[in-house]
């Protein structure tokens, strides 16, 4: 479960929560392509597929994990944990994927896997389009396709695994960096690649929520790109405190680039001058809240999140569910679950981390 560091975070969690299955991924992102042509369902699937809520899981599934890049540190934790969890029930799982994270680096991982005929990709998709003609045949030889952490277009794949409301990343990521700033000042943010479909959603919502009255004293003046490149991310930021000498605070919704953020911050003249928030792992920012560098920042169990998405591919697979809303599937330990509009299945609110809870966690 969850920890919480405050009545006022629990309240926010509570009303971002509420919200969260009228909330989709795809249906925000200004990258993601309208499902008018297709089911009014899930996401893409045989019109005539019916689920068997009854039917047991197939035993020796082959699961295919694609991240963005093959070497980065949270999409290996969160593959892992899927592989993993596909043992449990007899299945094997495995992980491939490209080294970069530009748009069209997926697309031959995935004709490959077609060709050995795995049983489910499950895909964190640098760009909502450019895989999708591969994706599409792929759900043509009845491989299905469960898209998790960064979504494709609707109608290419058949599930989407979000690691929590998409409003509620969004918002709360301005909301947090608005207290610690007293709401004032200039901010920017430190996204991942130009295309990702999950941080081009959570920054439009970051924007709307800047719109409101109480924001009125601060100012977004930059969005910068590091492509979930540890170096280009840590030259991203000292660009932007040398473009904005007013700068007071830096959002950056990826674990790679908060990280290369705070490295940069922590041993320069900015440290308690500018407030770095957004997305992270406890053991990569551990070092940067004990050292004062970091006052707190927010994550989902990513080891949760591969786990979910191993078991609704597995669902999936053996017919216990075809993707419409409204299904319901077990994830094994975690429970059940109910597939929500456009074959969204919402894994649960984030956790704060800061000085008080940080050493509880491990991943």
């Amino acid at each position: 479960m969850f920890l919480r560091t405050s009545s006022r975070r629990r309240a926010a969690a509570t009303l971002a929560t509420a919200c969260a299955l009228a909330v989709t991924l795809a249906g925000c992102g200004g990258t993601t392509k309208k499902d008018s042509d297709h089911n009014s369902g899930g996401g893409a699937k045989a019109t005539d597929a019916k689920a068997d809520p009854g039917a047991p899981l197939k035993k020796g599934l082959k699961l295919a994990f694609l991240p963005k890049q093959i070497n980065n540190p949270y999409e290996k934790i969160v593959d892992d944990a899927g592989i993993a969890a596909a043992k449990e029930f007899s299945g094997e799982g495995k992980e491939v994927g490209p080294s970069d994270a530009s748009a069209s680096s997926q697309v031959s991982y995935i004709n490959t896997l077609i060709q050995q005929r795995q049983d489910a990709i499950l895909i964190a998709a640098n760009d909502p389009n450019a895989v999708c003609g591969p994706l599409k045949q792929a759900m043509k030889k009845d491989i299905k396709v469960v898209a998790y952490d960064s979504d494709t277009a609707k109608d290419c794949r058949q599930l989407f695994i979000n690691q929590a409301s998409s409003e509620e990343i969004g918002r709360s990521q301005v909301q947090h960096i608005a207290e610690q700033l007293d709401y004032k000042g200039e901010i920017a943010i430190l996204s991942a690649t130009q295309n990702a479909t999950n941080q081009n959603t959570w920054i439009e919502f970051m924007k709307d929520e800047l719109k409101k009255p109480k924001y009125k004293n601060m100012k977004l003046v930059k969005t910068a790109y590091g492509d979930d490149d540890d170096q280009k991310s840590f030259q991203e930021t000292q660009g932007l405190l040398k473009a904005y000498p007013d700068l007071k605070g830096i959002i950056s919704p990826t674990t790679v680039g908060i990280a290369a953020a705070a490295r940069y911050i922590s041993g320069s003249s900015y440290k308690g001058k500018v407030v770095i928030n957004g997305l992270g792992t406890p053991n990569q920012m551990r070092k940067y809240v004990k050292d004062g560098t970091v006052e707190q920042f927010s994550l989902w169990d990513p080891k949760k999140l591969g786990y979910l998405g191993s078991y609704a591919a597995a669902a999936l697979a053996s017919g216990q569910i075809t993707g419409a809303e409204g299904e319901k599937f077990k994830a094994g330990k975690l429970g059940e679950y109910t597939i929500g509009k456009d074959g969204e299945v919402i894994l649960g609110p984030p956790t704060v981390f800061d000085k008080n809870n940080i050493d509880d966690f491990d991943f």
